[in-house]
């Protein structure tokens, strides 16, 4: 009786079938994937490798740590040295389903849902890894250890574009495991939590679904973090993306567009919107927002029912929500028990060293490139 009730309160809450929802609420049970475990354990060789950076001094996984949820811990982001980030660094757990979900990646949306674009941007971009692909790919030759998987698996010798199918194959293995609400076996207090996320909290109206998202961007007043213009280096990190994104004034711009980018409304409605993050993992993955400006849970909660910030684009349906203290912390128990098991072990953490020494190909002036 409980999941009937409030599946049918979902469906009212968010104005749409309740058939939408399954399992005990908003979300769903995340998707199966199939996984070629040889091409994942290549993958996962790739991600934890200083290589494919374009001074050998950044892995994926120097932002993305396992112990940090694949996040990183951090309001903003570190970036390529010499360089520093504007934004939060999202979690990669899960988000592998972006893509048969329809859930762009990155705050502001700005590729879409293709995982090879996602990998490719991320090991080029100027800010981020700053390689040349062309490089990476002879990087990799001169290495035995990848020649032998890479044949192994059935792929050849090592190419820039068997990379951005290699990566997201690791990415598949990042799903969340032994989670209290996918095994319905949530406290009493996150039982609680959940009937406000469906009902007075209206938190149901964004964030439904396998990852709790929704894939819409929204404008929610979050304050801007004022270390972008006090960091010379994150600064110009800043100027420069938006620059090279487009975005007029760039010069002096005092706020994050987000998803601005995508449309360029000249009127600037969409000007501070970002797209709605998964729910999932969020225990592991302090501090919160676009741009880490919400320490807890607690706080997160708390600004919601504060009615969000101030903004003039703000969404309408933000308004107080006048929660009790009781339910604020039964709704955080809730949001609690969407996080797993950390993915630290073996499976997911390439333990080996990967030595940074190149040896000649024999023969090399006359062996095919």
């Amino acid at each position: 009786m409980r999941t009937l009730f409030l599946l049918f309160v979902a469906g009212i809450v968010a104005g749409m079938p309740s058939l939408l929802f399954a399992g005990s609420g908003a979300g769903q049970a995340l998707p199966t994937m199939k996984i070629n475990a040889k091409k994942a354990a290549l993958g996962k060789r790739l991600f934890f490798d200083e290589r494919l950076s374009g001074d050998g001094a950044l892995s994926c996984a120097s932002c993305h740590i396992p112990e940090k949820g694949f996040a990183d811990g951090k309001s903003l982001s570190d970036a390529y040295p010499g360089t520093k980030g504007f934004r939060n660094t999202p979690t990669l757990i899960n988000t592998v389903h972006k893509q048969s979900l329809g859930i762009p990646w990155f705050h502001d949306g700005r590729i879409g849902t293709n995982l090879n674009d996602v990998t490719r941007d991320q090991i080029t971009e100027t800010i981020w890894m700053n390689m040349d692909m062309r490089i990476m790919q002879e990087r990799l030759k001169q290495d035995p250890v990848y020649r032998k998987m890479f044949k192994e698996v059935g792929m050849g010798e090592p190419s820039n574009g068997k990379v951005r199918k290699l990566i997201p194959e690791y990415l598949k293995t990042l799903t969340s495991r032994n989670v209290p609400y996918d095994l319905g076996k949530m406290s009493a207090a996150a039982e609680k939590g959940e009937a406000v996320f469906m009902g007075k909290g209206g938190c149901v109206q964004c964030h439904e679904g396998p990852l709790f998202a929704d894939g819409q961007a929204y404008n929610l007043g979050v304050p801007e973090n004022k270390d972008i213009f006090r960091e010379p280096l994150r600064h110009i990190t800043f100027v420069a993306f938006n620059m090279f994104m487009g975005n007029e004034n760039f010069m002096n711009l005092r706020r994050d567009p987000g998803a601005h980018v995508i449309n360029h409304y000249s009127d600037g409605r969409d000007m501070g919107k970002f797209f709605t993050p998964t729910l999932r993992e969020l225990k592991q993955t302090a501090p919160y927002m676009h741009n880490g400006m919400l320490a807890t849970l607690k706080d997160v909660v708390a600004f919601y029912n504060n009615g969000g910030g101030k903004d003039p684009n703000k969404d309408t349906r933000l308004k107080p929500l006048g929660l009790s203290a009781l339910e604020q912390a039964n709704l955080v128990a809730f949001l609690e028990s969407l996080s797993g098991d950390p993915l630290t072990g073996p499976e997911h953490v390439y333990g080996e060293s990967i030595s940074q020494k190149y040896y000649p190909i024999p023969n090399w002036l006359t062996v095919k490139n």
